[in-house]
């Protein structure tokens, strides 16, 4: 579909102001002061009303026609705001999205969830506002101007923008709406009117200024010009003079026509005041431009073959050896680095959006459950690639409701062990360096370190007599299968998701961590990178072929003599400033042939909680790393997480340190009663095999070297 389709332009709004609608409404409390939020919550809907009609979402406008006249009804007084309207709101909510994905679909609309919704919603209504079936949008009923409350009286200057009609909007109807709110005298403004030979019929070319009387409020006045372009110029003041003093002297056209006219129409006006929904509405138009994903997703692409051609171009200016070369290489460099951060930059969202889901999610299984809970968010303005975000929400979801479901006892259990009655759910996002760190805390019961261990040894995860750290308990939570729960229910107890969880996260490098104190609650920790696109990694060798490692996860390099080796009787550990660290070697997990130098390097990188060793020929230094695809046929593979294109052509291999520890972990001899440490006294072999064998990752190291 064209982007610039009006359709879609209002089924993108339509989609916003649906999110929108879903957090004001879980703002909103039957006991608190609720005016400001309350407008904005009606404007939203009157906003899919009208334009749903306008652009032929007949059901859509009916529809919202009722949950409009039941929240007219609350901001005039006549209907308290209750529990249960707060919950008709929100399926009113989902009902309209019903509705709209129905009719993107031309399948019927599911009418009986709407009929449900309008019946009780005409039970909440005083006997006087009992609301009649609508198939679409009615027209404003003019309302009595009654000396309660008194009237106030507005000049209103209105200039559209001359191409208001082509976007289906007609001034004369919102004069019209003006005359319905009280006393209005309309003077019109012929300013701007060209000869006749260069008249355009579909364009606006009239001002009015407007004096109106009325007793309805500022907010019905802004309500008539609610869906007028933002580059119309819209004025509103309060007049003090008394009611009867209406009149108020326009200048004649002819002397308006005189003045001179600028570009920057609009920016003559009066500043509108602070808050004013209309003012929001025209900064935000100015202020942003809808782009597709795909578009953005594309000039990523162009951006990294740049990066990829100007690695070349440093590379052979390098060869060269040519003074006058070496300044121009040099901008070149410093341009391209600009404009790649530029363009990553334009990708990054605020968390915020994502969190913003999940308010709806605790409303909802807390109804469900039983419990009482608030959920707390924090760092919502904190930037993530949007890619990143797109495959975060799920995996959030699923943390989400496991605290919900297993974490926050019921309000009686909280009472008895000396807790508030509700409990707490707060997610939190910051940046740390190169990536953004999520945490997930509740305060509930904790984990239970014996009933994890009990179903561990029932399923033959570890030995009976294993000894466990408490990280290392609780890391058994994300093996396949595994569950404590008693009882299956649709929130939890099937063992199915946290090691999916797991995957998911690590599939995009991130990493996951927990920590729990019992009675007191658990912490997820979530580490992810910033971006997917283009990262800083570390270019490493080993013989003929190089490797990059994310230098998020890298902590320091160290060496590696042969005397060490044989020092440790072939342990592949290291003392680190008297901290045992175990490594594995690539050059064996590879089945990269050649004779190892007498001298390696241990890079040392941060998996989880712990430290874990990578032993390579040569550092070769900081390299700007181009994450591409590795394809479908190589999609097993876990222990890469891509591959870029070097200056000379080569492709090198992005390094997954969780794949490799994994990987080395499958290996580890079962009948251990020890828990297994990467790398220490265990053999390597088993992995040599495996990617030496054909379709592996040593054939592919090879083919593509």
């Amino acid at each position: 579909m064209n982007q610039r389709d009006p359709v879609q332009t209002f089924l993108t709004e339509a989609e916003d102001l649906l999110t929108r609608i879903e957090e004001i409404t879980l703002e909103l409390a039957p006991d608190e002061a609720h005016g400001d939020r309350l407008n904005e919550l009606f404007r939203a809907f009157h906003t899919l009303k009208g334009s749903g009609a306008m652009f032929g979402f007949d059901a859509v406008a009916g529809f919202t026609h009722h949950i409009e006249t039941v929240l007219d009804q609350v901001r005039e007084g006549r209907l308290a705001l209750s529990e249960e309207l707060i919950s008709l709101i929100l399926r009113s909510k989902d009902q309209i999205k019903a509705l709209l994905e129905a009719a993107q679909s031309q399948e019927p609309p599911p009418a009986a969830a709407g009929t449900e919704i309008i019946s009780q919603l005409q039970t909440l209504l005083p006997p006087t506002g009992t609301m009649q079936p609508k198939a679409a949008v009615p027209p404003r009923a003019p309302k009595p101007v009654t000396a309660d409350p008194p009237r106030q009286s507005y000049q209103i200057h209105f200039r559209p923008a001359s191409d208001l009609m082509t976007s289906g909007t007609n001034p004369i109807a919102l004069l019209n709406e003006l005359r319905a709110l009280g006393d209005c005298r309309i003077a019109a403004d012929a300013g701007r009117v060209p000869p006749l030979e260069q008249l355009q019929p579909d364009q606006c070319h009239l001002a009015w200024d407007i004096s109106l009387a009325t007793n309805q409020g500022l907010n019905a006045i802004k309500d008539v010009f609610m869906f007028v372009d933002g580059g119309s110029e819209i004025k509103i003041e309060p007049v003090a003079a008394p009611a009867q003093n209406l009149a108020r002297p326009v200048p004649a056209p002819a002397a308006r026509a005189e003045m001179p006219e600028t570009s920057a129409g609009p920016a003559k006006a009066a500043p509108a005041p602070a808050g004013d929904p209309l003012a929001r509405k025209v900064s935000a138009k100015d202020a942003s431009v809808r782009v597709p994903s795909e578009r953005l997703d594309r000039l990523v692409n162009l951006v990294g073959e740049l990066v990829m051609n100007q690695s070349r171009l440093s590379q052979v200016a390098a060869l060269a050896n040519l003074p006058t070369l070496a300044g121009p290489v040099e901008d070149l460099e410093r341009l391209v680095d600009e404009l790649r951060d530029n363009v990553l930059g334009i990708r990054m969202m605020p968390i915020g959006a994502t969190f913003s889901r999940f308010k709806r999610l605790v409303h909802d299984l807390s109804s469900e459950l039983q419990k009482e809970i608030d959920l707390v968010t924090e760092g919502a303005e904190t930037e993530l690639d949007k890619t990143v975000l797109d495959q975060l929400g799920d995996p959030l979801v699923h943390l989400i409701r496991n605290s919900i479901g297993h974490g926050i006892e019921l309000p009686e259990a909280r009472v008895a062990a000396g807790k508030p009655r509700s409990g707490t759910i707060r997610l939190a996002a910051a940046h740390a360096g190169s990536s953004v760190v999520i945490t997930i805390t509740d305060d509930g019961r904790g984990l239970d370190g014996e009933a994890i261990r009990a179903k561990a040894i029932e399923k033959g995860l570890i030995a009976a007599g294993a000894k466990l750290s408490e990280r290392e308990m609780y890391e058994l939570i994300f093996r396949p299968g595994f569950s404590t729960a008693k009882q299956v229910t649709n929130v939890s107890g099937r063992g199915v998701g946290m090691d999916v969880v797991k995957r998911q996260f690590e599939a995009f490098r991130g990493q996951i961590a927990m920590t729990s104190e019992p009675g007191q609650g658990t912490t997820l920790t979530l580490t992810l990178p910033l971006t997917l696109a283009i990262i800083d990694g570390l270019l490493v060798e080993i013989g003929p072929d190089q490797f990059i490692v994310p230098m998020s996860v890298v902590t320091e390099n160290v060496e590696l003599q042969r005397a060490d080796r044989d020092r440790n009787n072939g342990r592949n550990v290291i003392a680190v400033r008297g901290e045992l660290i175990p490594y594995v070697r690539l050059r064996e997990a590879f089945a990269i042939s050649g004779g190892e130098p007498d001298v390696e390097k241990i890079v040392i990188a941060r998996q989880g909680e712990d430290r874990v060793g990578l032993v390579v020929d040569r550092v070769l230094g900081n390299h700007q790393t181009v994450i591409q695809s590795l394809g479908k046929f190589y999609r097993q593979i876990e222990l890469v997480s891509g591959a870029t294109i070097m200056g000379d052509g080569r492709v090198a291999l992005i390094l997954d340190l969780g794949g490799l520890v994994r990987m080395a972990e499958t290996q580890r001899n079962r009948t251990e009663a020890t828990p297994w440490v990467p790398g220490l006294d265990h053999s390597i072999s088993n992995i040599r095999q495996k990617t030496t064998a054909p379709g592996s990752l040593g054939a592919l190291n090879k083919n593509t070297a």
